[in-house]
C-alpha cells in the first residue's frame, strides 16, 4: 500500500493510500450490501421501503474505511437506530418544520455522543425521518427498525463477509 503525507495540527503524518485491490473490494462490498437491501425490499416489502439515503454514507464507512471507529457495528446499528428514533420523535412532536429538522440532527448527534455510538449517517437517518415524505412518515415508530435497523444489519452482514474474506483486514475491529 502506498502512502502520502498530510499535515495534522502542523505535524506531518503518513496515511496509507488505498490500492486498487482495496478500492475494488470496497466497490464489491458496497454493491453487494445495497443489492442485498434491494433484493430483500423487492421480495418481502414494497420496493422502496428499505432504501434510505443514509445507507450510501454508511456504505462508504463500512466498506471503504472499515477500521474507523465510526464504522464499527455498534456505532452503525445503535447510532443509526437511536438517531432514527430521535427523528421520528421530532416529526411526531413538531411535524416537518425547520425546528424539527434542526432538532432531529442536533439531538441525534447529542444522543450518539452520550451513548458512544457516533455514526455520521445516523444524523441523516434522523433528518430523513423528518423530511422523508409521506412514505417515511407513514412508518411512524417502525422507521428505526424498518428500514434503518434491518438495512444496517444487512449491510453489516455483507461488510463482515467482504472485509474478512477478501481483505487483509479484520472487521469489525471491535464490537463495543
Amino acid at each position: 500500500m502506498k502512502s502520502y503525507l498530510i499535515k495534522m495540527r502542523g505535524e506531518p503524518i503518513q496515511r496509507p493510500r488505498a490500492c486498487w485491490r482495496d478500492a475494488l473490494w470496497s466497490w464489491v462490498g458496497a454493491f453487494a450490501g445495497m443489492l442485498a437491501i434491494c433484493v430483500v425490499a423487492a421480495q418481502w416489502l414494497s420496493d422502496q421501503l428499505l432504501i434510505v439515503g443514509s445507507f450510501g454514507a454508511t456504505s462508504v464507512l463500512i466498506y471503504a474505511v472499515p477500521a474507523s471507529p465510526l464504522a464499527q457495528p455498534r456505532n452503525v446499528l445503535i447510532g443509526s437506530m437511536l438517531s432514527a428514533l430521535v427523528g421520528v420523535a421530532c416529526f411526531q412532536l413538531l411535524g416537518a418544520t425547520s425546528v424539527a429538522v434542526a432538532l432531529s440532527v442536533s439531538l441525534a448527534i447529542l444522543v450518539m455522543q452520550l451513548t458512544h455510538t457516533v455514526h455520521p449517517p445516523g444524523a441523516a437517518a434522523a433528518l430523513i425521518a423528518v423530511i422523508g415524505g409521506p412514505d417515511v412518515h407513514a412508518l411512524g415508530w417502525w422507521y428505526p427498525l424498518l428500514p434503518i435497523g434491518i438495512g444496517c444489519a444487512l449491510m453489516l452482514g455483507v461488510a463482515i463477509l467482504v472485509n474478512n474474506l477478501a481483505r487483509h483486514r479484520r472487521y469489525p475491529v471491535h464490537w463495543r
